[in-house]
Formats: structure tokens, sequence, C-alpha cells
């Protein structure tokens, strides 16, 4: 008994204790807020979008998570004895260096609020950086998370390179070649033939006719524009082509080839 007690008098024994507390304290707090967070993005508001409110709730509970994070390693120094105020004085003299060392960190939370609040992108946008071209998923204080739709990989990219990125319109657009003999009359009825078809077909939101675009060597090239969930962006184009070529060979319509005259003296 008399062990017992020494242990719990024990003054190591007694911080580590109260250090598991606070930590508990600090994951119940979390937890709590995020879960209030989790209901508000479940249920959204009527005066923003329900991207833009997916955004600033996960925004915040990066925001929230580091906060708390935060305070928790300070109090658990106060129990252990560390002057945390004369520490945070002392920490100008260090700032300089600290500041190098920490800058690009810096400029990522700085840039992670530009991006939120002068909505550069929201969660669930298509974004291009370098070769990857992906769906947003998450946004903190420093990374932006996108999918990547060839790959399927995930792809952090630091907040500082937002000068870097680009945001994809969502739509997707198909020249149709229609042979230079085909009259025009017949070549729009097949083409409104081809939209159509395309609003039937799986993975396509909507489509529309944009008109003739181009005229090749060997053929009039007319466009189509189709909308789809960017995750199904590279199979709904592939129905698409399926579509339009079935539609055409409906029409009797052949899609023309390029030709090469050879001239022999």
């Amino acid at each position: 008994m008399d062990f017992i007690v020494k242990i719990f008098e024990n003054t190591w024994f007694q911080r580590a204790l109260w250090s598991v507390i606070v930590v508990l304290i600090g994951i119940a707090l979390y937890l709590l807020t995020t879960r209030i967070l989790d209901v508000k993005e479940k249920r959204g508001t009527k005066l923003i979008s329900d991207k833009k409110n997916r955004t600033y709730i996960r925004m915040l509970k990066s925001i929230i998570g580091s906060a708390i994070a935060i305070l928790t390693a300070l109090t658990i120094l106060e129990i252990f004895g560390v002057n945390v105020t004369s520490m945070l004085a002392g920490v100008g003299i260090a700032s300089v260096v600290i500041g190098f060392a920490l800058q690009d960190a810096l400029k990522d939370v700085i840039r992670g609020l530009d991006i939120i609040s002068g909505n550069y992108y929201e969660i669930g946008d298509l974004i291009k950086f370098g070769d990857n071209l992906g769906q947003v998923q998450s946004i903190t204080i420093r990374t932006t998370r996108i999918q990547d739709i060839n790959t399927m990989n995930i792809v952090s990219i630091a907040n500082r390179n937002i000068d870097k990125v680009e945001v994809d319109t969502g739509y997707v657009y198909i020249p149709v070649p229609l042979p230079r003999n085909l009259k025009l009359e017949k070549a729009e009825s097949a083409m409104h033939e081809i939209v159509k078809n395309l609003k039937k077909t799986d993975l396509i939101t909507s489509a529309g006719y944009q008109g003739l675009t181009a005229i090749g060597d060997s053929s009039f090239n007319y466009q189509v524009v189709i909308t789809c969930d960017p995750m199904n962006r590279l199979q709904a184009r592939r129905n698409s082509l399926g579509t339009i070529v079935k539609t055409l060979e409906e029409n009797k319509i052949t899609i023309p080839y390029n030709q090469l005259d050879v001239h022999s003296k």
C-alpha cells in the first residue's frame, strides 16, 4: 500500500499522469469539434454553395487541430516545469533563424488562407498542377490534396505553388470530322442526333453542339462538348467516342482520313 502511495506522490508520475489527462482532453475537444463540424457539413447552408461549405469546414478542422495540438504541447511543457512565457519571449531572439527555417511553411499557411478568401478553387473542383489533373479532395492550411484522374493517385500540392495551379472548367471538347462532300444540312442533322444520343450515354451529365470549328484538308471538323463527373472523365470521353461512331454508322456517314495524292511524270 505504501508503495502505491509513494508512486502517486512521485513528482514525475504526477507530471506524467497530468500530461496524459491533458492529451485526452485535447483529443476529446478535437473529436467534439470535428463531430459538430461534420454535422454542419452534412446539413449545409443556404448562404453558400455546398462545395464552398465543405472547403471552409475542412480548412477550419485543420486550423482547430493545429491549435489544439499547440496548446496541448505548451500545457505539457508547463506541467514539466518549463516556463512557457519566458520561452515564448525568448523566441524573439531566435525568430530570424526560425523564420528562415520556416519561411516555406509560413508561405503555405498564408497562401492557404488566400485560396479560401480569394476563391481560387474549392473542394470538388478540377485543377491541374504540372502533369497532374485531378479533383480537389481536401484543402488544409499547408497543402491541397487532389486525386489524379489518370492514375487515381493522391497528390499533395504545397499551397505556396498556387500560382502554378490551373482550374479546369470541367468541359470535355470532342472534335467530330465529317467528309467535305457531305452537305451542311445533313452534317448539322447528324451532329444534332449525336448530341441527342450523347445525353443518353452513361456517365455524361450534359452535351451540346458547338458548330463547325475548322476546315481540314480532307474533312470539315465539327465539335461537341460534354460534362461529367471529373473522376469519370476518361471513361466518359471513351463512351462519347463510341456513341459518335455508332451514330455516324447508323447515318451511313464515313469518318474521313487523311489522303495523300501522288503525281508521277
